[in-house]
């Protein structure tokens, strides 16, 4: 026992013991040199690829860009058009599977807010009461301002929507019968 106290007071002095100070003046150092070169990326000069692109582009127009563009852009607003439903948001007021609560809700809707269209939706088990039918949340916030102060539950979501030029008559029908209830 007594050889390990011995042997850990020997480790404890080594591990102490003085060192010098390794480094010599400032002035030892004053002709250093380390070449990164090799290390560090090489980037293409984008001042000669500019004026090699100025030079041969000044002849031609940017007419047809703009024409390629246009017909991209045109592509595009087709593509979305036949698509039968888009994606958007809506304020979500009541969800619950209580029938006369969401008519309740519905109709407090249309008298404290004449300017907001409630839609209810039966989705079985529950019925879903919204308003609107907005592209981007921004849109919704001013509707979810106006109904939060009455309906401290609603709330902004995601939702599908149909677009009123892919509803057949039978389901435009249907929309009209169901606001007579």
């Amino acid at each position: 026992m007594r050889f390990f106290w011995i042997l850990g007071l020997v480790i404890l002095l080594a591990g102490c013991k003085i060192t010098r100070k390794a480094s010599g003046p400032a002035s030892s150092y004053a002709n250093y040199q380390e070449n990164l070169n090799p290390t560090l990326p090489v980037y293409p000069d984008y001042r000669a690829q500019m004026n090699a692109k100025s030079s041969i582009g000044s002849s031609e127009s940017t007419e047809a860009i703009d024409a390629q563009l246009d017909q991209v852009q045109e592509s595009l607003i087709s593509k979305n058009k036949s698509e039968p439903y888009f994606s958007g948001y809506s304020v979500l007021v009541y969800s619950g599977v209580d029938r006369n609560k969401a008519f309740k809700t519905r109709d407090d809707i249309t008298t404290n807010f004449p300017d907001l269209i409630p839609e209810m939706q039966y989705q079985q088990p529950r019925y879903l009461v919204k308003i609107g039918k907005f592209v981007h949340k921004i849109e919704a916030q001013k509707s979810f301002a106006e109904v939060k102060t009455q309906f401290p539950t609603a709330r902004i979501i995601q939702d599908r929507f149909q677009r009123e030029e892919f509803k057949t008559q039978q389901e435009l029908n249907q929309e009209d019968a169901e606001g007579q209830n």
